[in-house]
C-alpha cells in the first residue's frame, strides 16, 4: 500500500512539473508572438510607402523633402498614407494625369499615389542620388507590384520585377535588383530648384505572377535621397 501510494506521489509530481514546464513554454511562444506582432504592426502602421532624406543633405547642402509649400520644413521623412484596399487592378484603369495631381496624397481605388518636391534650399549647387528599396516583402507580392515615377514633366517610368521568364514585365524596367527598384543620380541641382516626384505603387492583375498564391500579401517600400554615391 505504501509503495503504490509513493509512486502515485512520484507520478502526480512529475505531472506537475510537466504542467508547469508546458505552461512555461505557452507563454513563452505566447510572448515571441506579441513581440512579433508588436514589430510587424510598427513597420506595416507606418504605411506602405515612405520618402526620406539624408540629414547631410539638409544640413550640409541645404535641401528639404516637404508635400506642403506652407510647411516647407526640415523633416527627415514623409509618409505616403497606403490605399484603403490593394486589390490587383490593370494599368489600365489608372488616370493620365497622375503625374499632376496635388500635392501628397491622392490614392485611388486601389493603388496609391503620393506627390512631394525636393528643393534646394541651400545657397550651392549640389548632387543627390534617389534610390528605391524595398524594405519587406511577405508571400512574394513584389512579383506582382508596379512602381511607377513621374519625375518633373518627363515620361513616367514604371518599374517591375523580371517575370518568371526572366524577361522585363511589358510596358516597364526591371528592378536592378532584388531589394532594388531604381537608382537615379542628379548633378547641379541648383540653389532654388525643385524636383516634383509622384509615386504610384499596384499590383498589375495581369501579370502572370498575380494569382492567388499571393493572397494576403505584404510589401514595403522607400524612397530615399541620399549624398551617397553622388558625383559633384
Amino acid at each position: 500500500m505504501k509503495g503504490r501510494i509513493k509512486l502515485n506521489a512520484e507520478k502526480l509530481k512529475r505531472e506537475k512539473k510537466m504542467s508547469r514546464i508546458l505552461v512555461v513554454v505557452l507563454l513563452l511562444g505566447i510572448l515571441i508572438l506579441l513581440i512579433f506582432y508588436f514589430v510587424m504592426g510598427i513597420i506595416y502602421n507606418r504605411g506602405n510607402f515612405s520618402i526620406t532624406l539624408d540629414k547631410n543633405l539638409y544640413f550640409d547642402d541645404g535641401l528639404i523633402i516637404y508635400d506642403d509649400p506652407e510647411y516647407k520644413v526640415y523633416r527627415s521623412e514623409l509618409l505616403a498614407p497606403a490605399p484603403d484596399t490593394f486589390d490587383s487592378i490593370s494599368y489600365k484603369w489608372l488616370p493620365d494625369d497622375l503625374g499632376n495631381a496635388m500635392l501628397g496624397s491622392h490614392n485611388g481605388d486601389n493603388y496609391l499615389a503620393y506627390t512631394f518636391l525636393i528643393e534646394n534650399t541651400g545657397d550651392k549647387a549640389v548632387s543627390y542620388v534617389s534610390r528605391v528599396v524595398i524594405e519587406d516583402v511577405i508571400k512574394n507580392v513584389d512579383e506582382a507590384v508596379r512602381i511607377r515615377i513621374y519625375k518633373n514633366d518627363e515620361e513616367a517610368v514604371t518599374y517591375a520585377k523580371l517575370s518568371a521568364t526572366g524577361e522585363a514585365e511589358t510596358g516597364t524596367v526591371p528592378f536592378l535588383e532584388d531589394n532594388l527598384v531604381m537608382e537615379e543620380q542628379v548633378t547641379d541641382f541648383q540653389p532654388g530648384s525643385i524636383n516634383r516626384y509622384t509615386i504610384v505603387m499596384w499590383i498589375e492583375g495581369t501579370d502572370l505572377e498575380c494569382t492567388d498564391n499571393i493572397l494576403g500579401g505584404e510589401f514595403k517600400a522607400h524612397m530615399n535621397f541620399s549624398s551617397d554615391g553622388a558625383e559633384d
